[in-house]
């Protein structure tokens, strides 16, 4: 077959060519939302500890406290391209969360610990927390970060609400995990035959 016999344009395959998914795209998604699904689930175990002890637990937003920082840092450090801008980041974010701490700190002096009952102090840390969180999002200009802030915010009249009507709470818990469980064996009966 000389190169004149052949056509320079091809005829189109009858076949269509379909777009592989890219694993790794997929993957550095869910990798790149894992530290802030993780500081979720953190929030969420720590207020329905609270909710249902009634206990403040000020030690474990002390220790939640620099593992959103560790977050807000990761978070932030793709848009800043230059070692100063870096050194900017952590620099402002350790310093925003220092007086945070120190701030809660000041919340735990004997001399204010006589004014608060146990409940508000553990409800005001955990206020401070939110709106350290939420602030924090905004100056590394995060999206996630400031969700968890907002979620934050959203637990403080539920861990109030949850304390005043617990009687209510665990029988509606229950019919919404007895939804999710038939709902999930459904979807998955209709993956399985499909």
């Amino acid at each position: 077959m000389s190169s004149a016999d052949r056509d320079p344009h091809p005829a189109p395959s009858s076949v269509p060519h379909v777009a592989q998914p890219h694993p790794k795209a997929h993957v550095s998604f869910w990798v790149r939302e894992l530290p802030f699904t993780l500081v979720l689930i953190l929030i969420i175990a720590g207020v329905a500890y609270t909710s249902f002890s009634k206990k403040p637990i000020v030690g474990y937003w002390e220790i939640l406290a620099p593992i959103i920082a560790l977050v807000c840092v990761a978070a932030g450090w793709q848009e800043v391209g230059d070692k100063n801008g870096r050194l900017r980041l952590i620099v402002t974010q350790a310093l925003h969360w220092f007086a945070f701490l120190l701030v809660m700190n000041l919340m735990l002096l004997s001399s204010v610990q006589r004014i608060f009952t146990a409940q508000a102090t553990g409800l005001a840390v955990f206020t401070l927390l939110a709106l350290g969180t939420f602030t924090a999002g905004v100056h590394v200009l995060s999206w996630q970060v400031c969700l968890l802030g907002l979620i934050m915010a959203l637990g403080i009249p539920a861990i109030a609400w949850i304390e005043n009507s617990a009687l209510l709470v665990v029988p509606i818990a229950v019919a919404v995990v007895g939804v999710g469980a038939v709902l999930w064996w459904h979807w998955h009966q209709g993956r399985s035959k499909g």
